[in-house]
């Protein structure tokens, strides 16, 4: 693939400006080992951009380094426009060698062929007690539909139910548990919904999730449906009547109850500002949103398994992983850093800068000591067991994806639009989205 020499300088460029702003940095020595065919090498590493992970990710390079003395690594924060600036860059040739990816984006990307297939490195070098410490449904998303092999897991990012344990005390309502089904949810949000400055306008609303693709989804696998048929990846089944009535289900809260925060409601703030600044009493959210709800709110907090739906029991597994460029020049050296970055003590790392919740089912016990330590009060009673609940009792869902899906996310997008957030639209919408993310497929 054609190289863009200039574009890469500067990713290389700003690698060695982070790097500098780090004291634990890995230095740009003479100590560069030699590839297998004797010359050195060098990869470029991108990751997240917040405040908490590059200094992360800066320290744990300087571990690789110790066992891999001869490949330097240069790591680099995502870009702001992440998805669009990384398509470009793959489209130029100038992609990362090792990059991170995660929900509808990851896959689409392994779809059009930009991703290196990892499935001959972890058949001959990934030790089959890792990948059974995985979330399974998590591990099988990072396939594409032919069998190619696009990523492994970084981290697990689980929904769950986050209540406020005041509110609920204030208003006299016992707090939910395993045994909650919709009806439940309903309930509660209903009698928490209130008008708290009496100004005739309601402040207070029952609950609040994420108008997006997996958030969605779950809703539908609980009342047995799918977006995408299992069988036939250019099916369309968002208006089969099980995914409609999930779909109305929240419609319903929102519009018609008004019972569940639109987030014109909450003037588009996320949904953990919303439940940190009490805007909402219950909040659907995954374990990623942890600290940030711990370090800001100023109530009791509890978390539960998210409700059991009419058919069954669902939860996201995210698809968050890392995978190595399809026209990276050291294909043998960037899977040596990816191993390093689905290793226990990236992992370890990972949960103990900003909670995030370990990929592997034997670090959640640590996970959640971590958790404790550093919030004995609040932390106390939190049920941070539901967060595993998915990926331990086997009812974890991951984002379904169609064979075409970037044209198919646009277009539920643009109809979610006009269904949950303005309310513009009944949910029979749906089925023109369906009809026009069917054709899309064609193509």
């Amino acid at each position: 693939m054609k190289t863009n020499v200039n574009h890469l300088v500067n990713i290389l460029l700003m690698a060695i400006v982070v790097t500098a702003m780090f004291p634990m940095a890995c230095s740009s020595d003479d100590s560069t080992p030699a590839a297998s065919d004797g010359k050195k090498v060098q990869l470029v590493y991108q990751d997240w951009r917040t405040d908490w992970f590059p200094r992360m990710a800066q320290g744990m390079l300087d571990k690789f380094k110790e066992t891999h003395p001869n490949i330097q690594v240069f790591y680099t924060p995502d870009p702001e426009n992440y998805q669009e600036r990384v398509l470009a860059d793959f489209q130029s040739g100038t992609a990362p060698d090792v990059f991170q990816g995660c929900c509808t984006h990851f896959p689409a990307w392994a779809q059009m062929g930009y991703t290196l297939d990892l499935s001959s490195y972890v058949e001959a070098d990934l030790d089959q007690a890792i990948i059974d410490d995985w979330d399974p449904a998590q591990y099988r998303a990072l396939f594409t539909e032919d069998g190619q092999q696009f990523g492994l897991p970084k981290y697990h990012g689980a929904l769950a139910l986050y209540y406020n344990k005041d509110l609920f005390d204030e208003y006299g309502i016992s707090y939910p548990d395993e045994t909650w089904d919709y009806d439940d949810y309903l309930d509660a949000m209903k009698r928490l919904t209130h008008d708290r400055d009496g100004d005739g306008k309601t402040d207070l609303w029952g609950s609040i999730m994420d108008i997006s693709w997996d958030r969605i989804q779950v809703h539908v696998n609980a009342w047995g449906g799918h977006f995408v048929d299992p069988d036939d990846s250019t099916r369309c089944m968002m208006c089969e009547p099980e995914a409609m009535a999930a779909m109305e289900w929240i419609r319903a809260r929102i519009w018609d109850d008004r019972v569940m925060a639109s987030f014109l409601d909450v003037q588009n703030v996320s949904t953990r500002e919303a439940f940190i600044s009490q805007q909402v009493a219950m909040v659907e959210d995954g374990s990623w949103a942890l600290k940030d709800i711990l370090v800001g709110s100023d109530f009791r907090i509890g978390v539960v398994t998210m409700p059991m739906g009419p058919v069954r029991r669902a939860t996201l597994a995210t698809t968050d992983g890392f995978a190595i460029y399809e026209g990276t020049e050291h294909p043998d050296e960037a899977w040596e850093l990816l191993k390093f970055l689905v290793s226990a003590d990236y992992g370890q790392a990972m949960v103990e800068a900003n909670f995030l919740q370990p990929a592997r089912a034997s670090l959640v016990d640590e996970w959640i000591e971590v958790v404790r330590a550093q919030f004995p009060e609040k932390a106390r009673g939190l049920d941070l067991e539901a967060f595993a609940d998915g990926h331990t009792k086997g009812y974890s869902v991951t984002t379904e994806v169609f064979a075409n899906m970037a044209e198919a996310e646009q277009i539920a997008y643009e109809a979610w639009d006009e269904i949950f957030t303005y309310g513009h639209s009944s949910i029979d919408l749906m089925k023109d989205a369906c009809s026009s993310i069917q054709e899309a497929q064609r193509r």
